[in-house]
């Protein structure tokens, strides 16, 4: 229009130049400091590098990675390698199918394993430390196995039949496409789905008996999913229920009926979640309110309404269900109950149900894949941050819970577990799992290490960590604090920690860390509070809330600016995440209340704990300008303190950054994470 102010393409030129610059200025200034600090460590450095291979080469490669198996055959994989051994057999004489290094891939790993029906084909997907995008490699197995077809950017595939794949393609972080592929014409491929809603994310599954492949598009509060018959491949998906906004549920098959987990009608609680850790099945993250339970619905397949779901099993009060697998006549579930979990054996035959109470020490699961349904015993492995993997087996036959006995794997006798409850600003409790070392005295001058997440419905990880063991035997005290927003304690756990209701979260780990002082367990000036990506919300909440309480936190990939991400809709997941933060863009109740908590916003003049950052340049969820310009405002706030305050002794904190050119987001191999 006339008269119409038209912005100089020069200007907007020149900020992108000036931003980038101021970029690069800070990296470069980052990158200084690093080098010039990260030598008064070396010799810390070699003592826990020695240490933690010890205990690697001691726990770790002596555990066993899943097996897969099918029939007389188990498939595994070890060190890059893929094998194939049989079952009764040494597996010592395991034939090598598939090796990483072959392909000259040094860098990359093994995320996810799928043989066809028939054995004939095995797909694969590989991943680089610099990536959040998989590869998918298609072999066709025999006396000499050879690649058939190498597929980029993939995120997960099921073989619907012999010689059809299903898979979905990522990028920018998003899923929204399925394609299907077959084998030995390679030409036909062809696109059999298209998600047209951003916040929904798609990935395959495929029900235990191999009778459909499930389509799944989630978004972070309601998913649909389309059945795909394994027995006719080319035919169009099916809808089992279209999607209602705060409806979720996941399909398993069984004798020409549906098993539907889900959220629908009252009680329910249940919640499906792609977590980090994807390499043989798609886990799912199940809610219980404390005044609600999960539910196993059916119905068939004919008419899969949800106005035809009946109900089959709901858990007990305050029990929430964590995973489940389907086999011929039998459903197993994992429950979780008051930190303690559970094995829950559903028969359909006779109609009952048993309940087995798993090892206290125990605080994750993990179910090896059974491609056969019809298999008379379950396997799964059982771990915590300071006890390796130890392997379970379940048989229907014997109806009893078996160890298998791993071989020469010591066992952790002189680690103690304790839980606890904290009350919140709310009254709310917030549990909290303490481990520490059993001959340990004092242990209120023993150093503490606190670990908290609370977000996204998804449970602190504690799973096996090298380094978690070296602790406790060097006399540490680890916390988890399992603080709303995560999903130790259902939905509403999650719902009473996200958007405004985040500040929850924050008064909730302040109850855990004052409690664990007040029982004796160390003291605010030998704590140290780790987190990671999202956590870093609330551990740098708290370091501006309550610094007193802390002497250092270790951050790794941390999510720190939250109002200015979520300020800018170009970034891949911004409108994906407004389910959990909200829309500041559209809401200025939302923007206010962003604001009030997001660490970058609140640093201010104080006495700081010191703070180490693990960074990555490739980082894509992160992005690392944000991470940069909260580094360089909280040090000079520790600055400014510390020039305004002339008290004696005066402690200026160590605030270090350390930006590393490989590796993405949270996710390492033994090698790098080793270094870190």
């Amino acid at each position: 229009q006339e008269g119409t102010k038209v912005p100089s393409k020069r200007k907007q030129n020149t900020s992108l130049v000036t931003s980038d610059l101021l970029h690069e200025n800070l990296l470069k200034s980052e990158q200084k400091n690093w080098n010039n600090i990260s030598p008064t460590y070396k010799a810390m450095t070699k003592r826990i590098k020695e240490k933690l291979k010890e205990l690697h080469n001691m726990y770790t490669l002596n555990s066993r990675s899943p097996r897969i198996r099918f029939g007389e055959n188990v498939y595994f994989e070890e060190n890059g390698c893929i094998f194939l051994a049989k079952a009764d057999d040494d597996e010592g004489n395991a034939k090598i199918l598939f090796s990483v290094e072959d392909l000259g891939s040094f860098d990359a790993f093994i995320q996810r394993i799928r043989i066809s029906p028939d054995q004939r084909y095995m797909a694969i997907s590989l991943k680089s430390e610099n990536s959040e995008e998989a590869t998918c490699i298609i072999m066709k197995l025999g006396n000499l196995p050879v690649v058939e077809k190498v597929i980029p950017s993939v995120f997960s595939f099921e073989w619907a039949a012999n010689d059809v794949l299903y898979y979905t393609v990522q990028k920018n972080l998003k899923c929204q496409n399925v394609f299907m592929t077959t084998f030995p014409y390679q030409e036909h491929t062809k696109l059999v789905y298209t998600e047209q809603d951003a916040r929904f994310f798609v990935d395959l599954y495929c029900t235990k008996d191999r009778r459909f492949l499930t389509i799944n598009s989630n978004s972070k509060t309601t998913s649909e999913v389309w059945l795909v018959d394994c027995r006719h491949p080319f035919e169009s998906p099916a809808l089992v229920q279209a999607r209602t906004t705060g409806l979720i549920y996941h399909i398993e098959h069984r004798k020409d009926l549906l098993y539907i987990l889900t959220t629908y009608g009252e009680p329910a609680e249940y919640k499906a979640i792609l977590t980090d850790n994807y390499i043989h099945r798609i886990n799912l993250d199940a809610y219980c309110r404390s005044n609600r339970n999960s539910k196993l619905m059916k119905a068939p397949v004919a008419s899969s309404g949800k106005e035809n779901w009946q109900l089959v099993y709901a858990p007990e009060r305050k029990t929430k269900l964590v995973d489940f697998e389907m086999f011929s006549d039998d459903c197993i579930m994992f429950l979780k109950n008051a930190g303690h979990l559970y094995l829950n054996v559903i028969s359909f035959v006779s109609d009952s149900v048993q309940s087995i109470k798993l090892p206290t020490w125990a605080c994750e699961f993990e179910l090896e894949s059974h491609p056969e349904h019809t298999t008379s015993t379950c396997y799964f492995q059982l771990s915590s941050p300071v006890h390796p993997p130890k392997r379970f087996a379940y048989s229907f036959k014997e109806n009893n819970l078996i160890e298998q006995a791993v071989q020469e794997v010591p066992i952790i006798r002189n680690c103690h577990t304790t839980r606890l409850l904290a009350k919140s600003k709310d009254e709310t409790l917030v549990p909290i799992t303490v481990f520490h070392n059993k001959n340990s005295k004092e242990l209120h001058r023993r150093p503490l290490l606190v670990h908290v997440y609370g977000a996204y419905g998804i449970d602190l990880n504690m799973s096996f960590k090298e380094e978690k063991l070296m602790l406790i035997e060097e006399g540490w005290i680890l916390a988890y604090c399992h603080v709303r927003g995560g999903g130790e304690q259902g939905l509403s756990w999650h719902r009473d920690g996200c958007q405004h209701n985040k500040l929850k979260g924050l008064h909730d780990l302040r109850a855990c860390i004052m409690l664990l002082h007040q029982v004796g367990f160390s003291q605010p000036k030998h704590t140290a509070l780790a987190a990671a990506s999202a956590g870093g919300v609330l551990a740098g909440a708290l370091c501006n809330t309550d610094p007193a309480l802390i002497r250092a936190m270790v951050l790794q990939a941390p999510f720190v600016d939250v109002l200015n991400t979520m300020m800018k809709t170009q970034l891949p997941l911004t409108i994906e995440e407004q389910e959990e933060w909200g829309n500041p863009l559209e809401d200025e109740k939302c923007m206010k209340y962003i604001k009030s908590y997001c660490p970058y916003q609140n640093i201010k003049p104080q006495c700081y704990p010191s703070v180490l950052i693990s960074a990555y340049e490739n980082d894509e969820r992160v992005p690392l300008t944000g991470i940069l310009q909260y580094v360089q405002k909280l040090r000079k706030a520790a600055l400014d303190h510390a020039s305004r305050t002339s008290k004696k002794g005066n402690w200026i904190p160590n605030i270090i950054l350390d930006v590393q050119a490989n590796g993405s987001h949270c996710d390492s191999s033994w090698e790098h994470s080793l270094n870190e």
